[in-house]
């Protein structure tokens, strides 16, 4: 009810401002990115959300190198600096971010820390709000086992990068920390200055007698039903779902709102799965 309310009183701002633009901006997590769309998002993913924009050409795909810490200028600087030339060349005044897993943590350093670079006021002003898919905002406890050297180093490759700075930085003991004292909106922390709704996935599977289970990858899902021996019973099999709500506001829960009650996988939640995508574009 809170979001419905906030979205009426939205669109009611937006209505009587003729010159308002929104745009739609898509921020990867993990990893380093140069073609974003293809490689993280997926076009069929990315094109569907943006038919929600009153004009479908306003929308952004980041492509950064996320395997830095959040606020390094290669992840926090290269996202500011890609989000300031979007919102000036396409005119944008209400900006709706789109985030997913990591991309979660590196949009709040910008929200949290608006006097750590003179790019992030400008960017806070014009955001309507953040929908964080399966955010990692408590860390993994997948990220402390690549980082200790055991056998996840060399089977998480695939899904974490390895030991880079950016997986140090998901360790569930050091995200506490930065959830302390770097960032917003964790209890017992101020709050973000815009909303930050999270989107949390519970389960994976990936019988392949189950054609649900083939969205975005069979294989990946079989590798993150894997990995979900390691975590707690609601997870996405990257992300116990504590982390996945422990930021801003939880908006909904897979089950509660995909086609046939179907869960979302880590990989389940970048993609055009189980109608996920028609709810985001419905958002905007």
């Amino acid at each position: 009810m809170l979001r419905l309310a906030l979205a009426l009183s939205l669109a009611l701002g937006a209505a009587a401002t003729a010159t308002a633009a929104t745009g739609v901006a898509f921020v990867h997590g993990t990893g380093k990115q140069t073609n974003a769309l293809n490689d993280y998002w997926g076009a069929d993913f990315v094109n569907s959300v943006r038919q929600g924009l009153p004009d479908q050409s306003k929308y952004v795909v980041i492509n950064c190198d996320f395997e830095q810490y959040m606020w390094d200028s290669r992840a926090a600087g290269c996202l500011a600096g890609q989000l300031t030339s979007f919102i000036n060349s396409a005119g944008i005044t209400d900006l709706v971010v789109i985030t997913h897993s990591n991309g979660g943590n590196v949009m709040r350093w910008i929200l949290s820390n608006p006097t750590y670079d003179s790019r992030y006021p400008a960017i806070i002003s014009k955001i309507r709000w953040v929908n964080a898919l399966a955010a990692s905002s408590a860390g993994t406890p997948l990220a402390d086992a690549v980082m200790n050297g055991n056998v996840f180093e060399q089977a998480l490759g695939w899904i974490l990068g390895y030991k880079s700075d950016a997986v140090r930085m998901q360790q569930v003991g050091w995200m506490a920390q930065y959830n302390q004292n770097n960032l917003l909106g964790t209890t017992g922390r101020p709050a973000l200055p815009k909303g930050f709704w999270s989107v949390v996935g519970t389960d994976v599977d990936s019988s392949p007698f189950d054609g649900d289970s083939w969205c975005g990858g069979y294989h990946l899902n079989v590798g993150l039903e894997t990995t979900q021996n390691w975590l707690a019973s609601c997870s996405d099999g990257f992300l116990n779902c504590t982390s996945q709500q422990a930021a801003g506001r939880l908006w909904f829960r897979d089950i509660d709102r995909m086609a046939g009650s179907e869960p979302l996988s880590h990989n389940q939640s970048r993609r055009a799965c189980f109608g996920l995508d028609r709810i985001l574009r419905d958002d905007i």
